[in-house]
């Protein structure tokens, strides 16, 4: 006798769970941006195919079973600056944090750097916000953006406010492009970063908020954007962007960002 019933498992409901999280936090890395046409498209591929192979249609389900074959492989080369972002938030965690994995697990850890004061940048930045002095402050965290840093020209100084200030200053040379923080100074400036390709970006943003945003899709770096139009500060990390910011809600966020 054929029994009815189907058995469901406690185990099938974590499955259902975990694959209910992966698309939901796969959809959010790729909402607003390009590729959320491409996924859609590949989603609809996939669920015809599996109606084909349903079927019985041999011939057209061999066809689109090598479009299946080689999915992964378009999946890498597509979203790689998704899977990219996907991967940095994981390395974000505490548990695989480079900072904290050797004192966590080995107990090694030796030159640390220094920690960073913040307050030096805190008050340039509410100093540039009320004169509507535009800026773009990077400061490096776990990914190496020596790259960007080496588009610029290189300070290496301790970070002032004075400093920051002049260096965003209109009639500095070094005005403008973005400063990078490593360790605890200034390791350049008139830095040209990389631009996001968000197509939901909001339109009363322009270019500095815009490489605010695609430094931090590619990083793990924090950047802070003071707009020269309106003087609001803005924070960006891991592609995500904070505005309109007053001073301690920006000391907050970027403590946050910062452990």
């Amino acid at each position: 006798m054929i029994s009815l019933f189907i058995t469901f498992r406690l185990l099938d409901a974590i499955d259902i769970l975990l694959v209910a999280f992966l698309l939901y936090e796969l959809y959010n890395l790729v909402k607003g941006t390009a590729a959320i046409n491409i996924l859609t498209g590949m989603v609809v591929l996939y669920v015809f195919w599996l109606i084909v192979k349903a079927l019985d249609m041999q011939l057209f389900g061999s066809i689109l079973s090598r479009f299946i074959d080689v999915g992964v492989i378009a999946i890498i080369i597509v979203f790689q600056q998704e899977l990219r972002r996907f991967l940095l938030i994981i390395g974000k965690t505490e548990l695989f944090n480079r900072k904290n994995f050797t004192k966590n697990f080995l107990m090694l850890q030796m030159g640390d750097r220094d920690e960073l004061d913040i307050h030096p940048i805190l008050k340039a930045c509410r100093n540039m916000a009320e004169k509507q002095t535009g800026a773009l402050i990077v400061i490096e965290q776990d990914t190496d953006i020596h790259f960007y840093a080496q588009t610029g020209d290189i300070v290496d100084s301790n970070i002032t406010e004075a400093l920051l200030e002049s260096i965003f200053y209109k009639n500095n040379p070094l005005h403008d492009g973005a400063v990078i923080i490593e360790g605890n100074k200034i390791h350049a400036a008139r830095c040209v970063l990389p631009s996001t390709d968000k197509t939901d970006f909001p339109a009363s943003l322009g270019m500095r908020h815009r490489a605010a945003v695609g430094i931090t899709e590619k990083s793990d770096a924090i950047a802070i954007a003071v707009s020269e139009q309106t003087g609001s500060i803005s924070l960006a990390h891991l592609g995500k962007l904070y505005r309109d910011l007053n001073n301690e809600k920006l000391a907050t966020l970027l403590q946050e960002k910062l452990q």
